[in-house]
Parts: C-alpha cells; structure tokens; sequence
C-alpha cells in the first residue's frame, strides 16, 4: 500500500511543476509557486471534482501539460528504439503519450486529500544546466515522504522544467522507460501508441483504489 501511495504521489508532482514557467530562472521558487498554485486550485474545486472526476482532465490540461516537455520524455521512453522509427511513428507516440500523461496525473490527482509539502530551497548559477530540488509530502497519521525533483534548463528559451522525480531511489522517468521501451521492442512503437490511446479512455480513478 505504501509503494501505492508513494508511485501515486510520484505522478502527482511529476506533473505538478510541470506548468506554464512563471520563475522560469529558479527552479527552487519555480517549484514553490506551482506546488501553492496548483495546491490552492485543487482546494477551491474540490465540489466540482467530487461529483465530476473527469474535471480533473481539464485541470491536468490547462496547468500542467501546457509547459511538460513532452516530447523530451516520449523519446527518452522510446530509448534505444528511437532510431528504428519514423518521423510520423515518432509524432504519433508523442500525442499518444501527451494524452496519456493527461490520464496519469488526473488519476494522481484524484488522491488529493489535504496534503502538504515543503520545499527545499538552493540557488543555481547562470552556467547551471541542471538542477535537484528537494519536496517532501506530508499527510496526517502517514510517514512523510522525501522527493527529488530532477530540473533541466533548456539552452534555447533558459526555462527551467522537471524532467524526473525520485523517491526511495525510485525514478520515475526510468520507470517508464523501462516499462514502455519494452512494449515497443515487443510489440513496434505503432501498437505501443494504440496502447495508449485506448488508456486514455477509461475514467478518472484515485491510484490509491485502483486495481
């Protein structure tokens, strides 16, 4: 149960700092303001998202996904198989993995039940390209859980965005590569993005109680 909660929470701030750069050139205060922003917006729509889960989708949309780079993580999740595809398999993957992050987080989301976090504080140099920045989550009765948050600064635009999240040694980017990579070398990058697609179907449900 508690590595349930943890992948839960894994995908939960995965994606929550993953929106719209507003301290784009600090990824420590980065981090601080979309956690309280996306915190806050969770807290106010919590009747709506109570007797409307799919709300959730439309939170994901308008503050994470617009600012996730996405098309960063599709191709470390194809890997070593990125080669071997096409310009149009590659496009496709990516819309199929936008989509289904889409799912993924408001599923994460849908665990919310009044947690905390705080976030550790650091300070980069303009030379600095990557980043590690501290959260750690906390719930009434529950053992607190300790994050790091993975930044990349990206050389063209110098905005700053999480590309991985570990916890317990955990790496979620990796996860999912290794999990989906597999599927492609199994079954052809073309079958993998159906996959995908046909999760994007199935309602909002908390990773806490699913299965």
């Amino acid at each position: 149960m508690m590595k349930k909660v943890l992948m839960s929470w894994l995908l939960v701030f995965s994606g929550l700092f993953a929106v719209p750069a507003m301290a784009a050139e600090d990824p420590y205060q980065l981090v601080d303001q979309v956690a309280q922003r996306t915190f806050d917006r969770l807290k106010q729509e919590q009747g709506e998202i109570s007797s409307n889960p799919e709300h959730l989708r439309i939170l994901v949309r308008e503050e994470m996904l617009p600012a996730v780079d996405v098309r960063f993580s599709a191709f470390r999740v194809i890997g070593n198989q990125l080669n071997k595809t096409t310009e149009a398999q590659r496009e496709e993957f990516v819309k199929a993995f936008s989509d289904y992050l889409v799912v993924t987080y408001a599923d994460a989301l849908a665990a919310y039940k009044e947690q905390t976090v705080k976030i550790g504080t650091g300070s980069v140099t303009a030379e600095d390209k990557l980043a590690t920045v501290p959260v750690t989550v906390f719930e009434p009765n529950k053992p607190e859980i300790k994050l790091e948050f993975k930044l990349r600064k990206n050389s063209r635009t110098g905005e700053w965005k999480v590309f991985d999240m570990i916890a317990e040694g955990i790496s979620l980017l990796s996860a999912k590569q290794s999990e989906l990579s597999g599927l492609i070398r199994q079954k052809g990058i073309d079958a993998v993005s159906r996959q995908l697609q046909e999760l994007t179907n199935k309602p909002v449900t908390p990773l806490e109680t699913a299965q």
